[in-house]
């Protein structure tokens, strides 16, 4: 099972609104066949495993980090090409939450005698963490959240006179470019696109499809001459706006090639909360949130930060008005406080980068 995770994660960037998904066929100890999900519209690892196989699998047992799937998409079910092969066993670990799946591959696989084990343990919980932005946008229907930030030693994201390029170093900066190729949606502030005037693609190799560039811009003043708007042609662009924006402001920004969502709510974080409802029914499974700190804290006051990567870099800053990474309402006790499920450390170039789990799908 170890290998059919290290074999899922091949798929890495490539599967998208799929699941990363490995498989290993293995009889007495011989591997017969191994295969992952490579791509969108691709076969499925079980039906990869299956065609790797130069020894007939009949009677064998297969090993696949999560459930078969049992309906018709891109590609035919799953369970019907195992019941084919004459794979006698299945070893699962993590089910589909999807309400299309949720149970029923197993069942249609015992109904044809298949015997199917479903394990737990430490190999259930790396399958699961394989796919928590697939996981929680089947059970919610929204995105997962992962917030980035660079900070200083004493915690602030920007001088007290706003400058912060760049707080982190060169390898940290780098790393952050592969993962926005690894998710749907980059989200900013307009506060952010207003100072900074960033592009918000993901510039590494390799990358087949950049992702969607988010501003959250209640008032829609995003200029149409910003670098996000002139290349709105090249990489999808979408503003969150608010009911207080002018239909005249979200006019110009359509006209621009702008996508426009007007998001309901009272507050900041009801804002964000139907924000996120709304980028779901699109297909969004993953945003990465790059800032700033008041829109960052209207994410954490709505509960929806997933997970946090920080960057600390060795310097200081000090200053009263420098700004802190995360703003909003916040907690009023620490006993109120989010706290992290797990955590990790790991040096990047000069920095140290903290990875931090608020919750597990």
């Amino acid at each position: 099972m170890q290998r059919a995770i290290e074999l899922a994660e091949l798929g890495r960037g490539h599967t998208r609104p799929n699941p990363l998904v490995g498989a290993v066929i293995a009889r007495d100890d011989q591997v017969l066949g191994e295969g992952y999900h490579s791509a969108y519209g691709d076969a499925h690892a079980e039906v990869a495993a299956i065609a790797s196989c130069e020894i007939d699998p009949i009677g064998a047992t297969m090993y696949v980090t999560l459930e078969p799937c049992c309906h018709h998409g891109q590609t035919p079910p799953c369970t019907d090409a195992i019941v084919s092969a004459g794979i006698k066993r299945v070893v699962v670990a993590s089910d589909d939450p999807t309400a299309k799946a949720s149970g029923r591959g197993l069942g249609i696989l015992r109904d044809e005698g298949v015997d199917v084990l479903v394990v737990d343990g430490e190999v259930s919980h790396s399958a699961r963490l394989l796919n928590q932005p697939f996981r929680k946008h089947a059970r919610t229907g929204r995105p997962l959240v992962m917030f980035k930030s660079a900070m200083s030693l004493d915690g602030h994201v920007a001088t007290q006179t706003g400058d912060s390029k760049w707080i982190s170093g060169e390898e940290s900066r780098s790393l952050v470019h592969r993962w926005r190729a690894d998710f749907d949606a980059v989200c900013i502030g307009i506060g952010t696109a207003l100072a900074d005037d960033p592009l918000l693609t993901a510039r590494t190799p390799g990358v087949t499809r950049q992702p969607m560039r988010l501003v959250f811009d209640s008032e829609a003043r995003l200029p149409t001459d910003s670098q996000l708007a002139r290349t709105a042609p090249e990489a999808p662009l979408t503003v969150v706006a608010s009911r207080a924006a002018g239909r005249s402001q979200l006019d110009r920004l359509k006209a621009a090639g702008v996508e426009v969502i007007v998001a309901s709510g009272g507050t900041e974080a009801e804002r964000v909360t139907d924000a996120l409802d709304k980028l779901g029914a699109m297909g969004i499974q993953s945003v990465l949130l790059e800032g700033g700190p008041r829109l960052a804290g209207s994410f954490l006051d709505a509960g929806e930060v997933d997970e946090m990567r920080i960057f600390v870099a060795p310097i200081a800053l000090g200053g009263r008005g420098a700004r802190m990474s995360m703003e909003g309402e916040g907690a009023d006790t620490i006993e109120h406080a989010q706290h992290a499920d797990s955590m990790r450390v790991q040096t990047i170039g000069q920095d140290v980068l903290i990875e931090a789990r608020l919750r597990e799908w």
